[in-house]
C-alpha cells in the first residue's frame, strides 16, 4: 500500500530562482570544507548574477578560477571572514593591495560562530585567539582563571548549502567531510538554499541516516555538473 505524505515543497526550478532576492552587499554563508561539499550551482548563479559587495562567510576560500575562487575572479566579494585561505593565489593578490577585507576566524571560533546563530544564541566566550590579533577590541573576561574574549554570532540573510542527497521536504543526507560546516550554517541562515546530488521523493530517504531536517531549509534544487576538484593533486612515478 502506498503510503501518502502531507509537506510543503520546497522545491525550485534550477540555481538562478534559487539565488533569487539575493542583493548587494548582503552577508551569505558558504558551506563545504576546502572543495568539498561546496554549493558550486549557486556559486556559478551569483556569478551570473552579478550581485556584488558580498561579505562571505565560509571556511575558506576556494582555490584560483573554481569555488569561491570564482567570485573573487569577478570582484563580487567585499570581505572574507573565513579560517583557511592559503590555496588562493588572486585572494593572496587581493588582500595584500587592500581590494579585499579580510577577517581570519580560528576554525574552532568559526563553526561555533555558525552554529550559535542556528541556535539562537547570540554571543559566547572562547579561549581561542586570546593574546592574539584575533582579540583586538573584543571583550575579556576569566573564567576559572583563564582569559575568554567574546564571539559574536553571525547574522546572514542567505546560507548556500551543498548536500549529497535530499528530498524535496528539505530533509539532507551529507557525505564525508561535506558534514563539516554545511549542517551548521544550513541552520544559521536565514534562507538556506540547498543544492544536491541526488533529490527524491519525500518518505523515501530513511528517517534515522537524515543529517538535517527539513524545517532549516526554504529552497532546494537538484545540482547538475559537479566536478568535485582536488585542491592539491600530488602524483608519483610509475615504478619501472
Amino acid at each position: 500500500m502506498s503510503q501518502k505524505h502531507n509537506y510543503i515543497s520546497k522545491v525550485v526550478t534550477d540555481a538562478d530562482a534559487a539565488v533569487e532576492g539575493l542583493e548587494n552587499d548582503m552577508t551569505v554563508m558558504f558551506g563545504g570544507f576546502g572543495l568539498c561539499g561546496i554549493p558550486e550551482n549557486a556559486i556559478l548563479a551569483i556569478r551570473d548574477r552579478g550581485t556584488t559587495g558580498i561579505t562571505c562567510i565560509s571556511n575558506n576560500a576556494g582555490v584560483d578560477g573554481f569555488g569561491l575562487g570564482t567570485l573573487l575572479n569577478t570582484r563580487q566579494i567585499k570581505k572574507m571572514i573565513a579560517s583557511y585561505v592559503g590555496e588562493n593565489d588572486e585572494f593572496e593578490r587581493q588582500m595584500l593591495s587592500g581590494e579585499l577585507e579580510v577577517d581570519l576566524v580560528p576554525q574552532g571560533t568559526l563553526a561555533e560562530r555558525c552554529r550559535a546563530a542556528g541556535a539562537g544564541i547570540p554571543a559566547f566566550y572562547t579561549p581561542a585567539g586570546y593574546g592574539t590579533e584575533v582579540a583586538e577590541g573584543k571583550e575579556v573576561r576569566v573564567f576559572n582563571g583563564k582569559p575568554h574574549i567574546l564571539e559574536h554570532a553571525f547574522d546572514a540573510p542567505f546560507a548556500f548549502i551543498k548536500a549529497w542527497k535530499g528530498d524535496k521536504a528539505g530533509n539532507l543526507i551529507f557525505k564525508g567531510t561535506a558534514r563539516n560546516f554545511n549542517p551548521m550554517m544550513a541552520m544559521a541562515g536565514k534562507i538556506t538554499v540547498v543544492e544536491v546530488e541526488e533529490l527524491v521523493e519525500v518518505g523515501e530517504l530513511d528517517p534515522n541516516s537524515i543529517h538535517l531536517p527539513g524545517i532549516f531549509v526554504q529552497r532546494i534544487f537538484q545540482g547538475v555538473r559537479y566536478e568535485k576538484r582536488i585542491e592539491q593533486r600530488t602524483v608519483r612515478a610509475k615504478a619501472e
